[in-house]
């Protein structure tokens, strides 16, 4: 079994490099953030406060959040491109730093590392959902290159989109600061400026050699 998890911030690059490690691993993506913002978009579309965890439980106590061949289904309903789009991406931080939201939905995570193992990644897979992985990475990049991929992503990389999405980085960090915490043992990897194909390519040595090491006393 090799499970790694892979941590950091908004943009920082977890959803593509720990897609691409999986797949040359030959294990699952767990990608934990889609949870949350499947939850945030139950919760938006019950009228829930994504401030209130009240309201926000409330509102997943008859949601079904699924994730199946990299895609994220809310009762049933295929919704992937919709909790990538502004309204979600706006709230997701409230909903996802409610504990008990948080716990109601790690059993959903946990379930998706399979006998193989997995890469789970999100803002807390390394200290929370798989703890004891082989190996914990921390990606980081600067705000300007983070800010940059997601303007990209969203299709418009102008100046101004890219001061947009880096004021939003901004924010969500501010948000996430109290729970976004490296784990123990974790490697740090900045991705500024980085191949992605040279970075998965040290991360599957380094995963291969974790998950070789004899286990301790």
């Amino acid at each position: 079994m090799t499970v790694v998890a892979i941590d950091g911030p908004a943009g920082s690059g977890k959803s593509t490099i720990a897609a691409a490690l999986a797949a040359r691993l030959g294990v699952p993506h767990v990608d934990t953030g889609a949870f949350y913002r499947a939850a945030t978009l139950a919760a938006l579309r019950a009228g829930a406060d994504p401030q209130d965890p009240d309201a926000v439980l409330a509102a997943l106590a008859g949601a079904r959040i699924d994730r199946r061949a990299g895609r994220t289904l809310l009762d049933g309903e295929d919704v992937e491109e919709e909790i990538r789009g502004p309204a979600v991406t706006r709230a997701v931080s409230a909903v996802s730093a409610h504990p008990a939201v948080r716990t109601a939905l790690l059993d959903a995570q946990r379930a998706g590392v399979t006998p193989a193992g997995a890469v789970v990644e999100g803002r807390d897979a390394g200290t929370v959902v798989v703890p004891h992985a082989d190996l914990k990475v921390w990606l980081t990049a600067t705000p300007r290159e983070r800010a940059s991929r997601r303007a990209a992503q969203a299709g418009s990389a102008t100046t101004a989109a890219v001061a947009a999405h880096e004021a939003d980085i901004a924010r969500r960090d501010a948000l996430d600061a109290g729970r976004m915490v490296p784990a123990s043992g974790v490697i740090a990897v900045d991705t500024t400026d980085r191949d992605v194909d040279a970075i998965v390519a040290d991360l599957v040595s380094l995963a291969r050699s974790q998950a070789e090491r004899p286990a301790g006393p």
